[in-house]
């Protein structure tokens, strides 16, 4: 199997260990085996020099579903203070899109909810304040709550006030006990991240006033198999969800899912509108009825995604090796974790890539996880000049595409990965 898969895998084989395993939702014993994409780096687990490589940790990531609830899931857990630590990387504001994505988001609930100076929005994972900071604009108080104290700085820098916590029913309950209850509460992929899955959601009807309501927004399943983006599974992802597996999530902690969207985030996305009173728009039941008819509430639906996977990586060398052969140099666009899971999992050659680009400052300087690719200042571009740039966070590319409108016009090429490995001029 192609990728970084040369050390033997811990207890047993993939099905084996699913086998034993338990679903993290509903507690079934005995998953089905998906995907296994071998041993990985923590996919934002960027290094600061070369020192740190000796002891760069890597788990199993393989990838299950589950015949009780039909959530299709991870079998490693890494303990989410190695995650989402004081290192973490990651920060929101840095794409524009997205900004933009989350502002329209704001401007919606506003109005939906009729919020004011006495209501109260909530965020889990607030990030750097990048949705709640619009909340605070149009004069909503907001509280903002993230593990990583990098990002929750940042925030508290622009006035969004924020508990650097992981969120969960003992939270939950200590900010109600503050006199604190959430009229809008906002997760934007975040409940595909958590261990305590089902305290998590606990948390938020505990959290949630009782006519509040819920906006979730994660990447769909759907959409990940059918476009082959197998990049989105790594180890922060724990869980990835269909209707059916999030419907059933909720409702046991009372929990309705009474809107869905698709939208077009992160290579394919849901948002949901949860309440605890049931009042289901038509869209819901017949995106259950959508699923069902597909197979997706069926193993035999995910049978063939580990073969597109290994063809994907095939194709994917096979191009960069041609890029080579006629000398050209290449670099690869956006340190994000999916450039992490893709770069190891196609394993290229040293040299293939001469260096990574990213916007972000606080990756700048470092090293990409399990490759060591360094990682630039996108200036660099400029005056460096290469040939091609894979587009690593391909769920960007029109937004990366124009901010580089000068290195195509030099002539520059870019590559894209996902769904299918394609060149664009």
């Amino acid at each position: 199997m192609a990728g970084a898969h040369s050390a033997t895998l811990p207890q047993g084989s993939t099905a084996e260990r699913a086998a034993r395993a338990a679903c993290r939702s509903c507690g079934h014993l005995g998953l089905a085996p998906v995907l296994d994409l071998g041993l990985m780096p923590h996919s934002d687990g960027l290094l600061a020099d070369a020192a740190q490589i000796p002891s760069e940790p890597r788990w199993p990531l393989e990838l299950a579903f589950c015949p009780g609830c039909t959530l299709v899931q991870i079998l490693e857990t890494v303990p989410p203070e190695v995650l989402f630590g004081a290192d973490y990387p990651y920060f929101s504001s840095f794409s524009e899109s997205w900004v933009a994505h989350a502002r329209a988001c704001v401007q919606e609930l506003i109005a939906r909810k009729g919020l004011g100076p006495n209501s109260l929005a909530v965020e889990l994972a607030s990030n750097d304040g990048y949705l709640l900071r619009h909340f605070k604009d149009a004069g909503v108080p907001v509280l903002g709550i993230d593990p990583a104290p990098g990002p929750a700085a940042a925030a508290e820098k622009i006035g969004v006030p924020t508990r650097v916590a992981f969120f969960g029913l003992e939270l939950a309950r200590t900010l109600r006990a503050e006199g604190k209850a959430a009229d809008v509460l906002v997760g934007n992929n975040v409940l595909a991240h958590v261990a305590d899955t089902n305290g998590f959601v606990r948390g938020i009807a505990t959290l949630l006033h009782d006519g509040g309501l819920v906006s979730l927004e994660f990447p769909y399943l759907r959409d990940l198999i059918e476009k082959c983006a197998f990049d989105t599974i790594y180890h922060e992802h724990l869980c990835y969800f269909s209707m059916h597996a999030v419907d059933a999530l909720l409702r046991r902690h009372g929990l309705f899912v009474n809107e869905v969207r698709r939208l077009k985030t992160h290579g394919g996305s849901l948002r949901l509108y949860v309440e605890k009173v049931a009042r289901a728009r038509p869209t819901v039941e017949a995106m259950l009825a959508e699923e069902k008819a597909s197979g997706m509430d069926q193993v035999a639906y995910y049978r063939e995604f580990s073969a597109r996977v290994r063809e994907l990586g095939d194709r994917m060398r096979e191009l960069l090796a041609g890029l080579r052969a006629q000398g050209k140099r290449i670099v690869a666009y956006g340190a994000a974790a999916k450039g992490t899971i893709m770069l190891n999992w196609v394993n290229a050659p040293a040299g293939t890539f001469e260096y990574a680009v990213d916007r972000n400052v606080h990756k700048q300087g470092r090293l990409m996880p399990g490759v060591h690719l360094p990682i630039k200042d996108p200036s660099v571009l400029a005056q460096d000049r290469p040939d091609y740039l894979v587009i690593l966070p391909w769920n960007l590319t029109d937004e990366i595409v124009a901010q580089q409108s000068a290195f195509r016009q030099a002539g520059g090429k870019f590559v894209v990965p996902v769904p299918e490995p394609k060149v664009i001029g």
